[in-house]
């Protein structure tokens, strides 16, 4: 499973989620999803504008988990 970390960049860099929506132009609902984990995918150019926003590499944005049997 793939688990998303856009809710700790976010702290780290003290942003809201709804100022990553506003300065990327991705829906807050969208963006809402994303750091809950409840994206069902992301479009190469969303992660684009959100590791241009945050200034970090999309491996800083998510993680690979092995889901448990």
């Amino acid at each position: 499973m793939i688990k998303f970390k856009v809710k700790v960049m976010l702290a780290m860099r003290d942003m809201t989620q709804k100022e990553l929506a506003e300065r990327t132009g991705i829906r807050p609902p969208t963006v809402s999803a994303i750091c809950t984990g409840a994206v069902k995918h992301l479009p190469i150019e969303a992660l684009d504008k959100i590791c241009t926003v945050l200034e970090c590499q999309p491996a800083d944005l998510m993680e690979y988990v092995p889901e448990e049997e």
